[in-house]
């Protein structure tokens, strides 16, 4: 083991660098310890912990192919020993996918190998600048309201990304707020000083979005009557925010790619080549992967765009956060329409957190703006509801009722040692099912499959001779 132990003197910061490349480990610590940082190098990962015993880094340099434990397993074990410390991952470019998975796993940001000095060292002051800020963080000030387990898991990573510069991918239903989080995150970030620009690529015809991203000299095209500053020139040194980017047009992505991969770009009709400093933030509803597998979406694209992924749960999968986003919409509304401020009463609560919201955050915001402005007294009552959202409250009870009838008759069956009762419920409740189907489509077979979930052919080979008729 080569290592090399700067003394600690006053509030200088160490910095720790673990690689068996002796040229990596000669060259990054020439220029840290010429930037102030206290260096102390490791060609291996195991020496690294066993000092840990007795000292602690203030950051770490990892690189993650190395003889013995992997940079993978020491970014574990370091969160296991020293989780407050930030890591920073080396990697060629060809480790890209244990880099990203890395980040999942608390690493604070990737050097790629070969690495730019000047990139080190700004990483190196970004790391040991500032702490991040926590999943108790108040994020309401940011729009963000949330305390159940998925919305803090949220806020951990936009905490670890705040002072990261990585391209991010937010997915999630429509209306759970993509938005809000890339704002967040350029606001924590270190080009918070810098514009955050947003295009919603699916709202821009496939025939101007080249435009409207890349901007346009004057005559590139009929009615091109002056030169156009597109997205990227006016996110310059911030963040560009591509919302629905899973509808951008193939050959659009194709340009797309060259920009994140090279930081440069042609306007159209251009000859110019223009630098590109700005980060990306993407966002989409869709299945991005299985758009690869179909061919509508490239791959190398996906990988450049997916380096950390951010999750937004659906609303129905956070129903514990229904009352306090709710109480916030109806506050926000009552000012933006000079109204008293309504409050929800208990069955009204109750209602709101068991409706299913198909929309989202987004829907849950327009029902309390018609709320402000539609129920008739200072508390909203679930009669003040729309009526699917009350019929949401009892469904519960009526589901109970049924489980409760169900349990009842099968302690009743068991109790008389029927024969093949789980056979004859089965086929009993596919009877049911399938009647009340048929009542509600008027007899219509295909939509009644549909709305069962099951192919035309098994419901007409259950239903039997007596039924086809």
């Amino acid at each position: 083991m080569s290592a090399q132990l700067h003394q600690r003197s006053g509030p200088r910061r160490v910095v720790w660098l673990v690689d068996d490349d002796r040229s990596i480990r000669f060259v990054l610590e020439k220029a840290l310890a010429g930037a102030g940082f206290l260096v102390e190098s490791f060609d291996a990962a195991e020496p690294a912990l066993r000092a840990l015993g007795t000292r602690s880094p203030d950051l770490v340099f990892t690189d993650v192919r190395m003889p013995g434990m992997d940079g993978m397993a020491f970014l574990d074990k370091l969160g296991q020993r020293a989780a407050q410390v930030p890591v920073v991952v080396m990697s060629a470019y060809t480790d890209l996918p244990s880099t990203v998975a890395a980040f999942h796993r608390g690493a604070f940001d990737y050097l790629p190998k070969p690495f730019d000095i000047d990139s080190a060292i700004d990483m190196a002051q970004r790391a040991t600048a500032r702490e991040a800020p926590a999943a108790e963080t108040d994020w309401s000030d940011e729009g963000l309201v949330g305390d159940t387990p998925a919305m803090r898991e949220v806020f951990r990573a936009i905490g670890r990304l705040s002072r990261a510069d990585l391209s991010v991918l937010i997915t999630g239903e429509t209306g759970t707020g993509k938005e809000l989080i890339a704002r967040a995150l350029h606001r924590h970030s270190p080009r918070a000083d810098g514009p955050f620009i947003a295009l919603n690529t699916a709202a821009i015809a496939p025939e101007l979005l080249e435009s409207e991203l890349f901007g346009h000299e004057q005559g590139a095209f009929t009615g091109a009557t002056r030169r156009h500053q597109g997205r990227f020139e006016q996110a310059e040194r911030g963040t560009l925010f591509l919302d629905e980017i899973g509808d951008m047009p193939l050959a659009l992505q194709t340009r797309l790619l060259r920009v994140l991969a090279e930081d440069e770009f042609y306007r159209v009709g251009g000859r110019e080549l223009i630098r590109a400093d700005v980060r990306v933030i993407a966002a989409t509803h869709q299945d991005l992967r299985g758009k690869v597998e179909r061919g509508e979406f490239r791959a190398d694209l996906l990988h450049r765009l997916d380096v950390v992924r951010i999750h937004l749960p659906a609303l129905r999968e956070r129903a514990a956060d229904v009352p306090r986003l709710a109480d916030r919409f109806l506050a926000e509304s009552a000012r933006e329409m000079r109204v008293a401020t309504k409050h929800l009463s208990v069955d009204a609560v109750r209602a709101l957190t068991r409706y299913p919201w198909p929309g989202n955050v987004r829907e849950l915001r327009n029902l309390c703006q018609r709320l402000v402005l539609m129920a008739p007294g200072a508390q909203v009552l679930s009669g003040d509801l729309p009526e699917e959202v009350r019929r949401s409250a009892a469904a519960p009870a009526a589901e109970a009722s049924w489980l409760k009838a169900l349990a009842d008759w099968s302690r009743q069956q068991l109790e008389l040692d029927q024969a093949d009762l789980l056979e004859t419920a089965k086929a009993s409740l596919e009877q049911v099912m399938f009647d009340e189907a048929l009542k509600l489509t008027g007899g219509d077979r295909q939509q009644a499959a549909k709305r069962l979930g099951c192919g035309r052919n098994t419901l007409t080979r259950k239903l039997g001779p007596k039924k086809r008729g």
